[in-house]
């Protein structure tokens, strides 16, 4: 019996605790967003934040896309062949990677760089004392630090996604002419005829969310941190565990919220 009071406590724990963090992370956001939308404003923080994000994150978004819909092709002729249904591969392709793995792993990748860089460069200054020197001069830290970001990656990941998209779709054409016997004609007339607006503008409100919770959480764990090196190193950890995990739950929900019944 004790056994059990001791495991039921323990979880007790554990969810408080979840939810203590979710309350904490849930009020910064809107802190942050407040800031976003009054002045004043650091135009110039803003477009560094943006040439962060979309600029030096562009050359590893652009090679796991290439190969996601390389990949993509091949396992979806693999399969498809079986049932004679190696027509609709290039309808496969783009609906994967416009819906869902361009997205996605654009957040993923971004959140692996960016997640890990903010809050290594936020956590330094706060254990350096750097943040409370900004409140020292009178400059609001959330504002300065915090805010710029947040708009910068809502901003970035719709273009990294945009970029990400087409050279999927690119990934799987060159595939499908050069190896898998597609003119290169019908797999982009396929391609075009299938594709609908709502599948690009459902990948691009999703880059929208995950770039915001990316910087987010990069920006929470680095404000939040202590502990010296330590404390900045688990801060790092911890944002990117966490944008990780928040990608993927809600991927779910924009699905279930734009294709669910």
């Amino acid at each position: 019996m004790t056994l059990i009071l001791n495991v039921l406590a323990a979880i007790g724990r554990g969810v408080l605790g979840a939810c203590r963090v979710l309350g904490a992370v849930v009020l910064f956001a809107l802190e942050g967003v407040s800031h976003i939308l009054r002045p004043p404003f650091y135009p110039r923080l803003i477009g560094r934040a943006f040439v962060e994000i979309a600029y030096f994150s562009l050359p590893v978004v652009a090679l796991t896309a290439v190969f996601t819909g390389m990949v993509l092709a091949l396992q979806s002729y693999s399969g498809f062949s079986r049932f004679g249904a190696e027509s609709a591969i290039a309808n496969v392709v783009v609906l994967s990677i416009t819906r869902e793995l361009g997205p996605v792993l654009a957040g993923l990748m971004v959140a692996g760089r960016i997640g890990a860089a903010f809050a290594a460069e936020i956590g330094t200054m706060r254990v350096t004392d750097q943040i409370d020197a900004l409140t020292t001069l009178s400059t609001n830290p959330m504002k300065y630090l915090v805010a710029p970001r947040l708009l910068a990656g809502t901003i970035a990941m719709p273009l990294l996604v945009v970029i990400a998209d087409i050279l999927g779709v690119m990934g799987g054409w060159l595939i499908g002419t050069a190896q898998l016997g597609f003119t290169s004609a019908s797999y982009l007339t396929s391609t075009l005829n299938f594709l609908q607006p709502m599948d690009v503008i459902s990948g691009l409100v999703k880059a929208a969310v995950f770039g915001f919770v990316i910087t987010l959480m990069g920006c929470y764990s680095g404000y939040t941190s202590r502990g010296g090196a330590q404390g900045v190193g688990a801060a790092t950890t911890t944002a990117v565990v966490s944008s990780s995990i928040l990608i993927l739950a809600l991927d779910y929900v924009l699905t279930a919220a734009f294709f669910g019944s």
